[in-house]
């Protein structure tokens, strides 16, 4: 992921706008689900110990605990009210506060590391791929699913005041480069487009709150979009209205790569 200063990911901000969207996250998140569902159903072994990174409300835990009811599950997210959740929704699995970008997990302790839709909130995938390796077992499996590049293009394109309104997100073909530079082999990426629609801008926006898909690279416009720009993006969207409402596309890549050995 490039180091542009502009579109790196403010930690702080991240952690911050996950934890106010934690009572709010489930009821705009059908798009998460789903994306959750299509991940599970990829999953190729039996693994005896996994760690659900970005935990989120625990949708994706509870799915790994029903499907795999004698592994031993680990929940990790950075945002302490997203665990919270995820403790209310499966109860007694082990929670860890902290950042897939520095895992603390011991080498070599884990079968299946999963992920869905949170690693585009990561500046550094290549300490998250690192990590990610490090700590799994010869012949383990990392499995996620991100956002590409076109996620949110409509939004992206309507704004014309050369900010970062919208946060950028990594082509497939960088994602795996980057895990074969980590060390991962059968490096698979199946991509799917899911258009949206919506009443109006206002309803995307309050979707995007919700779920705390807060644009937070460090180049986003400070304080309220002024007026002028905001009107201009809404007359701009508007130009793309279907019949189904205002359109919005979300990238789907899901990813599946093993770490070499037993």
């Amino acid at each position: 992921m490039s180091h542009d200063s502009h579109s790196s990911l403010e930690g702080g901000h991240v952690r911050r706008s996950f934890d106010r969207a934690a009572l709010s996250y489930d009821g705009a998140a059908a798009l998460q689900r789903r994306v959750a569902d299509r991940l599970a159903r990829l999953i190729d072994i039996e693994p005896a110990v996994v760690l659900d990174a970005g935990s989120g409300t625990g949708y994706g835990t509870a799915l790994l605990a029903q499907r795999f009811p004698q592994a031993a599950l680990f929940a990790l997210d950075l945002a302490p009210a997203m665990l919270q959740a995820t403790r209310h929704r499966v109860p007694g699995t082990p929670l860890l506060c902290a950042d897939m970008q520095a895992l603390p997990l011991a080498v070599a302790s884990v079968d299946m590391l999963w992920s869905s839709l949170m690693l585009q909130w990561c500046n550094r995938l290549d300490l998250a791929f690192a990590g990610a390796h490090r700590c799994l077992r010869g012949g383990g499996r990392f499995v996620f699913s991100t956002f590409g590049p076109a996620t949110l293009q409509e939004l992206r394109e309507s704004f014309a005041d050369g900010r970062t309104h919208v946060s950028r997100f990594v082509e497939a073909s960088a994602l795996k480069a980057q895990l074969e530079l980590a060390g991962f082999v059968d490096v698979r990426v199946e991509r799917q487009d899911e258009v949206l629609h919506y009443p109006d801008v206002r309803s995307l926006m309050l979707e995007l709150k919700a779920i705390g898909a807060h644009n937070a690279t460090a180049g986003r416009a400070r304080g309220l979009t002024g007026k002028r720009a905001w009107q201009d993006m809404l007359g701009n969207y508007e130009t793309r209205r279907t019949a189904g409402g205002l359109p919005a596309t979300y990238e789907l890549l899901y990813v599946r790569a093993r770490k070499p050995g037993a």
